[in-house]
């Protein structure tokens, strides 16, 4: 099964890591966030990728280009101009890149890769989210309801705490930080069948994913939620990348699973 990953926005509300470079390639660890991804995806045997590149994709063309070099030790003969490749550390990666255009927004950059996914169903996410998700499990699920769409449904945390305060100004009740409300947002990681194009029909180069064709989908009653508890969390602004990389750097990432 094929893996559409949307990597080619801005990023601006990372700027100070996306002026020379887009934001899937911001590192973690060392590695790109969107290795880690792609990483959680392999490590249920998912392996073949489709890339929507964007902004600054050269970037991310090179990234791959260079994999093997930048993985391996060489022995270089100058005067022959011959390389020797020694204990190469590669992935199982087949990476498709594909220029989706720089101002196109998620439902333009969905349609333009549909001639690489063939008539089979494949699964989507954005290129700056790590999770815990059971991807065996969502998988599962989305073939057992038989609906065109699964999406991962995911709690945030509450950013603050929330007091309960009385007519007196007295503490009712205080509580640091909960779940937000139990509100249940999207949180990528999408199981699609093939029939999904038919509800981005037409110029998408404008439209949001997130907009008309899930809002469409879910009209239509073809929109499935798999309510995920676990970890889960978006590299959205520069303290997500801190607390990602002290996560990492702690032993603590939940989101690796291989």
């Amino acid at each position: 099964m094929k893996v559409v990953i949307f990597a080619g926005g801005l990023g601006t509300r990372i700027s100070e890591e996306t002026d020379t470079r887009p934001k899937p390639m911001v590192e973690i660890g060392g590695k790109p966030i969107l290795w880690h991804i792609m990483k959680i995806y392999s490590s249920y045997g998912f392996n073949e990728f489709i890339i929507c590149l964007g902004y600054k994709g050269y970037v991310i063309k090179e990234y791959f280009m260079n994999y093997f070099l930048h993985n391996a030790d060489l022995t270089i003969d100058l005067q022959n101009n011959d390389v020797q490749f020694h204990n190469s550390n590669s992935e199982k990666f087949k990476v498709t890149l594909v220029d989706t255009g720089l101002e196109t927004k998620t439902a333009g950059r969905l349609k333009a890769v549909q001639k690489y996914l063939g008539n089979e169903d494949f699964m989507l996410t954005y290129g700056d989210g790590v999770c815990s998700v059971n991807l065996g499990e969502l998988l599962a699920f989305h073939k057992a309801h038989g609906k065109i769409a699964t999406v991962t449904a995911i709690q945030m945390d509450a950013r603050f705490g929330g007091m309960e305060v009385g007519d007196s100004g007295e503490v009712v009740s205080f509580k640091e930080k909960s779940k937000d409300d139990g509100k249940w947002i999207n949180g990528g990681y999408f199981v699609l069948k093939p029939e999904v194009f038919n509800y981005l029909e037409g110029n998408m180069s404008d439209m949001m994913w997130e907009d008309e064709p899930l809002e469409k989908l879910t009209h239509d009653d073809q929109l499935v939620a798999y309510q995920h508890e676990g970890f889960w969390k978006c590299m959205d602004a520069l303290r997500d990348k801190i607390e990602l990389e002290h996560l990492w750097q702690s032993g603590q990432a939940k989101w690796k699973q291989w």
